[in-house]
């Protein structure tokens, strides 16, 4: 199919309907860096090309809808998060982001440590070679199968969520002649700045001890006389897609706060302390993320300084990015299937994907970026909505952007940092197979997790 400009489509209205839209870019053509990897660009036919490939080859030989993971710009996001902490902190790679058997081995090779939370993602973890003392396995609900096999497998640390828990691991830990490091999960009544379900660290939700009544207190009393366990540390995770690192001084100060009541009851000071992750990345030109040098700088001194005032040895360090390390690195590839205008209102954009490879609009109301990839255009500006194939209203990619006026069926566009969350939550919705993860650096392109086929789905259907 010819990548060449097309005729003239429908521009936006004169008078925009009201929604949550920056204005149209002064140049569509242009590619913001915040929200692309850092090997993106137009060759000198405007196509968009990643690791040195052009987009329009990449859709040639691994079909659309596809994730292309710029490799490059992973690995040098997770040796920034490795520098910036130092050897004496630990950085966990939160592989709920994004995981596969390649992107271990990269986290390995780079010196990055991996919390998963399933046994699934376990088992990704150890097949990919990945140490088992360098593996956090995080849930809130673990079977016993999955907490005996983190035991067997000799995890650094499993993180308890719950009293139940306390008493399961160290019963397992036990019947195994083990003692098993663990840290306790609290939450201690920070809510982040973000949407209401992925806010995590107030009380009422699924996820940790409360600090609150002296729950948290109590569990940390427990665990210490029990056989089968080692507390380590305290860990606190305060939500998600995080901009200000004032919830972080408001919980760094409550955590230590708990450090300095287990050393006055129990004559312990534990020797580590785990902030979690949360911190966020640019979807569009309006977020502002912070450098991980910056946050480094910031959570040390809060570290420091509530652990000087209390008058405790500071703890060794741990934090969890997942989302700001594998998110930017990535974008999804669609073709172009329909334009729609609706006079007065906008322009409806369809792709060959959809909700089904990316649920978070639909889910968490998220905002995304789009770009024409295949060419450039000087077509004026129109609003459009990119929409995907499934029967669901809701089945929304992009909600509000501006695109070239003159897009028309076959283009390819591209939404960026979609490498946190949208393959891990992808479902076959309407039958649909899920895209593949093409991983691309220095121009060669391979295929880490592969197109599902429609054989894939007719072997798990044995009525």
């Amino acid at each position: 199919m010819s990548r060449s400009a097309h005729p003239a489509g429908p521009r936006h209205a004169d008078v925009l309907p009201e929604g949550h839209y920056s204005a149209p870019a002064d140049d569509l053509n242009a590619l913001d860096p915040k929200v692309w990897s850092h090997t993106v660009g137009r060759d000198a036919d405007g196509v968009v090309t990643v690791g040195g490939l052009p987009v329009t080859q990449l859709a040639e030989e691994y079909g659309t809808p596809a994730y292309v993971l710029d490799e490059a710009d992973f690995r040098d996001r997770a040796r920034a998060w490795r520098t910036a902490f130092g050897a004496d902190a630990d950085v966990f790679y939160a592989g709920k982001a994004f995981l596969s058997r390649a992107v271990v081995r990269w986290l390995d090779e780079e010196g990055l440590n991996l919390d998963v939370c399933s046994g699934g993602e376990l088992a990704t973890a150890l097949a990919a070679g990945m140490s088992a003392e360098r593996i956090a396995f995080h849930g809130n609900n673990k079977s016993p199968e999955e907490i005996e096999r983190a035991v067997r497998a000799g995890v650094g640390r499993i993180v308890l969520d719950s009293f139940q828990e306390i008493v399961r691991v160290a019963h397992i830990a036990q019947s195994l002649g083990k003692r098993q490091r663990v840290q306790i999960r609290i939450t201690v009544g920070v809510e982040a700045h973000t949407h209401e379900f992925i806010a995590t660290a107030h009380e009422d939700q699924k996820f940790g001890i409360p600090l609150a009544g002296g729950q948290a207190a109590e569990a940390v009393r427990r665990a210490l006389q029990l056989d089968g366990l080692e507390v380590i540390g305290i860990h606190s995770h305060i939500g998600s897609q995080i901009f200000d690192m004032s919830g972080f001084e408001v919980a760094a100060h409550r955590v230590v706060g708990l450090l300095k009541d287990i050393r006055d009851e129990h004559g312990v000071e534990l020797p580590e302390i785990d902030l979690g992750g949360g911190l966020g990345i640019a979807y569009t030109s309006d977020d502002d993320p912070r450098e991980p040098h910056e946050i480094a700088k910031a959570l040390t001194e809060i570290v420091t300084r509530e652990c000087e005032a209390a008058r405790l040895a500071t703890p060794r360090i741990s934090v969890e990015p997942g989302r700001a390390i594998v998110g930017p690195t990535a974008f999804t590839l669609y073709e172009v299937g329909t334009v729609k205008p609706l006079d007065g209102l906008r322009t409806y954009v369809s792709v060959d994907g959809g909700m089904s490879d990316n649920i978070r609009t639909a889910l968490y109301d998220a905002e995304y970026s789009v770009a024409l990839v295949s060419r450039t255009s000087d077509a004026e500006p129109m609003l459009v909505r990119v929409v995907g194939k499934h029967c669901e209203s809701g089945d929304i990619v992009v909600k509000d952007a501006f695109l070239p006026g003159d897009l028309a069926p076959g283009d390819l566009i591209a939404v960026p940092a979609t490498g946190a969350y949208c393959r891990s939550m992808a479902s076959n919705y309407n039958h649909a197979l899920r895209p593949p993860v093409v991983a691309v650096r220095d121009g060669a392109a391979r295929v880490i997790v592969r197109r599902e086929t429609e054989e894939d789905l007719l072997r798990l259907d044995v009525g």
